[in-house]
Order: C-alpha cells, then sequence, then structure tokens
C-alpha cells in the first residue's frame, strides 16, 4: 500500500456520499417519496443475495453486490436518466464514462480500474453476473410501481408495452423472476394500473 492510497480512499468515500441526494423518479414501495440512488443501490444488493438461487446461471454473487453497489456511482455527475425517458438515451452515454473515470479515478489506481472494469461489465450486459444484476435493477422498480398503485407509470402514461420491453430483460437474469414479474405485469393491467394501447 502506498502512504497516500488511504487518503484516496477517503476522498472516494467522501464523494460517494453526494448519492445519496441523486433523487429517482420512482417512489418506495407504498410511499410517495422518491427513492435516492442509495437506497436503490442497498436494496438491490440486498435482491442479489437474497435471490440468487434464481439465477439462470451459477454467479459470482459478491461480483454481482460489486456491481449494483456501483453501478449508479456515475449519477452523481451524469444525473439519473429516468428509464422511459424520450428524449435521452438511458444507456451508457459519454457523460457516464467520463464520470466513471472522474469519480473511480479518485481511488487507488489498481482499485479505479477494478470499478471502472466491473461497471463497464454491468454496462456491456454480457456476463452472467451483469445480466443477473440487470434483472435486480429492473425488478425493484416494477415492485415499487406495483405497491405504489401504477406509481410513475400512472404519473407519466407509460403503457402495458413499453413496461414489459424494459422489463423482460429480466428474464436473461432469471426465467424464474421473470415469470413472477410477468405475472405481476399482467396483474397489474387487470387491476387497472398499467394500460394498453
Amino acid at each position: 500500500m502506498k502512504p497516500d492510497d488511504l487518503l484516496k480512499q477517503i476522498a472516494f468515500i467522501k464523494e460517494i456520499d453526494k448519492l445519496k441526494y441523486i433523487v429517482r423518479k420512482t417512489k418506495l414501495l407504498h410511499s410517495d417519496r422518491p427513492e435516492n440512488d442509495a437506497e436503490h443501490s442497498w436494496h438491490l444488493a440486498v435482491m442479489a443475495i437474497i435471490l440468487s438461487e434464481h439465477s439462470n446461471a451459477s454467479i459470482d454473487v459478491l461480483k454481482v453486490v460489486k456491481m449494483l453497489l456501483i453501478h449508479d456511482i456515475v449519477e452523481i455527475d451524469a444525473g439519473d436518466t429516468f428509464i422511459y425517458d424520450q428524449q435521452k438515451n438511458h444507456d451508457n452515454t459519454a457523460e457516464e464514462r467520463k464520470a466513471a473515470e472522474r469519480i473511480f479515478g479518485l481511488l487507488p489506481q489498481a482499485q479505479a480500474l477494478e470499478y471502472i472494469a466491473i461497471w463497464e461489465e454491468f454496462e456491456e450486459k454480457k456476463t452472467d453476473e451483469a445480466k443477473f444484476a440487470r434483472a435486480m435493477d429492473r425488478l425493484e422498480p416494477l415492485l415499487q410501481n406495483v405497491s405504489n398503485r401504477g406509481g410513475t407509470w400512472r404519473e407519466i402514461d407509460v403503457k402495458f408495452d413499453q413496461v414489459y420491453q424494459k422489463k423482460e430483460v429480466i428474464q436473461q437474469g432469471s426465467t424464474s423472476i421473470w415469470k413472477y414479474a410477468e405475472q405481476l405485469l399482467n396483474e397489474s393491467v387487470e387491476n387497472g394500473i398499467l394500460k394498453k394501447d
């Protein structure tokens, strides 16, 4: 360990406190209070631990937890892009890449490279760990919107097909969780909280 590594790590720890101030559109379960990115990341990490047995493939759960805890850190600089935003692409952007390099770059070089690589792996959506992490990232807001009788779906008039298209990525990480999610979506239509075109 280099003498200034601890100071770099503390600087990073202080910087990521800002994640608590990044407000998401989706609201907490059974609440009208918006969730922040730190709450979201923590919840997903716990979900991954609890639900890991439902993964389509054998996964490194610690790696998935790392992905989920760091995947939105770039939003400190880039901001949160709402998944149903019609103006801005929700996928990885140049803004997010610049943010990843700046924020993870606060860490000692070896850690910075490790965390940038984990963030990239999540964004690329190719490995079993990334697929399962993305399943968690898509499941949590589904649970929130269902608990809030449509929540943000109703607020901005998102239709069933739009939600279905964004949520079906869950099946790449877990077919059993996708079956559950698909059932929730269909029940949401039956219960009048999600409309078809």
